[in-house]
């Protein structure tokens, strides 16, 4: 089944509201095993509009609606269809009774245009609103199915869930089912090109890729008999890049690098204390942002000045004179010093150049080193990150953010 989307309002394309109802209905319509062929979205515009849902006819099998549905002028959407459809509109008495207690109850009076929201497609049927005063309608052509659904998504939602998920269930025999699997270490190019052969011969299931802020997200979706059962053909492929890539994955699913990391840190039980230099806090936003977290996370030193690394980390001035702020020595002397202050199992440090200035030959703009001090261990890591200040302080408390989990995990050896 060809599923195409058609989102009305001119406050969508001058960019006026943000467009939450395709992603919502794209997401639905997949885990009810329905391909979405087409997203468009299309002003308050009579001609614009019968040409979108003139095309629709022609190319599509089901198509939802959002918008359009109101008592103004200028929602228009409902009579577009009709008119496309070679139908005329008529009133639904039960939604006309329902729109007239709704003012009732309130107290308002209802004018003249409210009325057309009581009026359906002849042969369709409406969908009841709960949460506003224009219904939904499903009207059936042949072999389509055309779904008008109102635009504010706290009306939409709640409509499609209770009343249009039922529906479609019946017309679709499968289920489309997604799994996530989130690296971290590798890039989108390199993650490609290991999974090239997989990609080029796919059909069931799909994989995709995506990018994001150091990390890649594979997406592996299959068809299943029902919603939640993880297809044998998925289950395979997933098996194959674990064993191509599975060092670089932190998750299968929907978990984020912290919680897979914070998690980590609570269920062994260990303290951690953070020091930071060019990220300013960041490491700690990011871990702070897990809940139950402050049960193992004991604070933060940001030290930006040498005088806060010496006085509060207790980093040597003759590391500071002879090695430098930005150095494997400090960032270890960093890592040791604040677990020592804030008497906690690990210490995790960071100092680097986040640019634009400060940057030299031997030390260019983007050079970082972390360190990880333990009872038992002190290790540091150098990286160079390209960009701009902000990309290379968010790339830089990440890797720190990994650093830890690997070690956590025991994927790190001692020294």
């Amino acid at each position: 089944m060809k599923a195409e989307i058609i989102t009305i309002g001119t406050e969508i394309l001058l960019g006026n509201i943000v467009n939450t109802n395709s992603s919502f209905l794209s997401s639905q319509l997949a885990g009810l095993g329905i391909d979405v062929y087409y997203h468009v979205t299309v002003g308050d515009n009579p001609a614009r509009l019968e040409e979108a849902v003139r095309n629709a006819f022609k190319r599509s099998d089901l198509i939802i609606t959002t918008g359009g549905l109101g008592p103004t002028s200028d929602d228009i959407t409902k009579e577009i269809i009709t008119e496309a459809a070679g139908k005329r509109l008529i009133p639904d008495e039960a939604e006309l009774e329902k729109l007239k207690n709704y003012f009732k109850k309130r107290n308002r009076k209802m004018t003249p245009n409210n009325i057309k929201q009581a009026y359906i497609p002849e042969g369709s049927r409406a969908v009841p609103n709960d949460n506003g005063t224009a219904p939904g309608i499903i009207l059936e052509l042949d072999s389509k199915a055309v779904i008008m659904l109102p635009g504010p998504p706290a009306e939409m939602k709640p409509m499609f869930l209770s009343s249009i998920v039922p529906y479609l269930r019946k017309k679709s025999k499968q289920a489309l089912v997604s799994v996530n699997m989130n690296f971290f270490g590798i890039g989108e190019s390199t993650l490609e090109h290991e999974l090239y052969d997989l990609i080029k011969n796919q059909s069931d299931p799909t994989i995709a890729t995506y990018a994001g802020e150091g990390e890649v997200r594979v997406r592996l979706t299959g068809r299943a008999e029902k919603s939640g059962e993880i297809p044998a053909s998925i289950t395979e492929v997933k098996q194959i890049i674990e064993k191509r890539l599975g060092k670089y994955i932190y998750c299968c699913g929907s978990q984020t690098l912290q919680q897979v990391t914070g998690k980590a840190l609570m269920d062994k039980g260990k303290t951690l204390a953070v020091a930071e230099s060019c990220t300013g806090g960041r490491i700690s936003s990011i871990l702070t942002s897990v809940p139950g977290i402050s049960k193992v996370f004991k604070g933060t030193i940001v030290s930006y000045s040498n005088d806060i690394k010496e006085e509060l980390l207790y980093v040597s001035k003759n590391t500071l004179r002879e090695k430098g702020a930005v150095s494997s020595d400090t960032a270890r002397e960093m890592a040791a010093g604040v677990k020592r202050a804030c008497r906690s199992d690990i210490g995790l440090a960071v100092t680097g150049i986040a640019g634009p200035d400060g940057g030299s030959e031997e030390k260019p703009v983007g050079l970082v080193y972390t360190a990880l001090a333990t009872d038992d261990c002190l290790k540091c890591w150098e990286m160079r990150f390209a960009g701009n200040r902000e990309k290379i302080s968010t790339y830089a408390a990440k890797n720190a953010v990994n650093h830890l989990r690997l070690y956590l995990l025991g994927q790190y050896s001692k020294y």
